[in-house]
């Protein structure tokens, strides 16, 4: 599926980062009453109805001698270029501002829909300004506070409302899996050395100059889809920060796919943007696969694979589930072991428990290790059955989810690992109260 993208743009200080929260239903933008401190873009994802899409905050764009102003520029710019539809946050308590003259001409330039978000709009001074922000010359206009979550629903049928439906590219059947990763790690050597190996290409597909660029192959005899994000071939000053950009492309295929191949360069070691991708496949609930890329430069190799994995388990503690293959792409060494490693995290994330197995391990799990009281309850476990796959999720029911505490919910994860293998893929609980209406 490929989710449309909706940007946030404005001058500083208007409460992007506010509305931002609202729209994605959890705090991640940092809120601060300084302008300027969103200098970056951050990502989330949205559902409203039977809608999803990605919603990106850029930094406040100004007119002052910053030295961050064009870097920030630039990042709105990246921003708007790919946004499908772009909310252009003013502060109406303030009026109209150059600055926000200065965002209308991107926005004109761009030539994207765009919906005027005039936040704000619970103070007694915004309804002076209100109808000043008309002359910026476009058609849709949304009342909105941030702060108070007031006419976010609005807004929201606003963005939405050319969206078409999504509907499936692959048929079910088909994997598909993406090769991640920050630029310069190898990734699109790693595509062609996985087709090349299996040589058994169907077509060469191309998505549009925004998309990742999807490659059919078969590998014994089961259909697969390679997601390459690295691709570039747009030209211009935009493009030159090429480490911000790449991680909107790689969102973008991890919705897409079943399995996700986070590529890891092995002359430069491990790095917060390496993290960062990881953590994006986990909260997406995609299977994974670390894959350690260069290998044919590493000397000694079987020292340097053991301190590899360590450094990796210790740096990747949320995702300690996931397989680590060592190859070189560009030797084709060791390329064997990748394909495998996919096929084995995909089929696991697939897999089905039966009721009364997964009962029989719960209860055993419980009867083991008591969880401790709380204000003189303890946590009972009920009842447990399986809901979903790809991930693995299963509904607990309990007397009381308020009894649960984080590392009892990860002792149970454990326990169920440790009955079936689940490698590669991440599993959810999901603790309801007995007599709570099933998902």
């Amino acid at each position: 599926m490929k989710k449309p993208v909706v940007a946030l743009v404005g001058r500083p200080n208007v409460g992007k980062s506010t509305i931002f929260n609202r729209l994605v239903g959890k705090k991640i933008a940092i809120i601060e009453d300084t302008p300027g401190v969103t200098r970056d873009r951050v990502y989330g994802s949205v559902t409203f109805k039977d809608y999803h899409f990605h919603l990106i905050d850029t930094g406040g764009i100004d007119l002052g001698n910053d030295a961050f102003n064009e870097e920030i520029k630039m990042q709105a710019e990246i921003a708007i270029e790919e946004a499908d539809v772009v909310v252009f946050v003013v502060d109406a308590k303030e009026g109209l501002t150059s600055n926000d003259l200065v965002v209308r001409d991107m926005l004109m330039k761009a030539n994207k829909k765009v919906v005027v978000a005039m936040n704000k709009m619970d103070s007694k001074e915004s309804r002076e300004h209100l109808y000043d922000f008309y002359e910026l010359g476009f058609e849709d206009y949304i009342n909105v506070s941030g702060e108070q979550n007031e006419g976010i629903y609005d807004l929201l049928e606003q963005i939405t409302r050319d969206f078409p439906k999504i509907e499936e590219e692959y048929d079910e059947n088909i994997l598909k899996f993406c090769v991640i990763g920050r630029p310069n790690v190898g990734k699109s050597s790693l595509v062609n050395a996985i087709v090349g190996e299996n040589k058994v290409i169907v077509s060469d597909v191309a998505g549009t100059t925004r998309d990742a660029i999807d490659t059919p192959f078969t590998y014994h005899g089961q259909e697969c889809v390679v997601i390459d994000t690295a691709g570039m071939r747009k030209r211009g000053k935009v493009y030159e920060n090429i480490e911000k950009y790449s991680l909107l492309r790689s969102l973008k295929a991890i919705d897409r796919s079943d399995v996700c191949v986070i590529v890891i360069n092995a002359e430069e070691g491990i790095i917060e943007h390496d993290k960062h991708i990881a953590g994006y496949a986990l909260e997406a609930g995609k299977a994974v696969v670390i894959a350690v890329n260069k290998w044919d430069v590493i000397e000694d190799k079987d020292e340097a694979m053991k301190k590899w994995k360590n450094d990796i388990r210790a740096h990747f503690q949320f995702m300690t589930y996931a397989p680590i293959v060592f190859l070189s792409a560009k030797t084709t060494k060791r390329i064997h072991t990748l394909m495998p490693e996919v096929l084995r995290v995909y089929e696991n994330s697939k897999r089905e428990i039966k009721t009364n197995v997964l009962n029989d391990v719960i209860t055993d799990a419980y009867a083991l290790n008591l969880p401790p009281t709380y204000k003189g309850k303890r946590l009972k476990i009920y009842f447990s059955t399986q809901v979903g796959i790809k991930p693995p999720t299963f509904h607990i029911q309990v007397n009381s989810k308020g009894l649960i505490h984080f590392s009892y919910e990860r002792y149970l994860e454990n326990k169920l690992r440790e009955s079936f293998d689940f490698e590669g893929t991440p599993i959810v609980l999901q603790f309801k109260n007995k007599g709570e209406e099933e998902l």
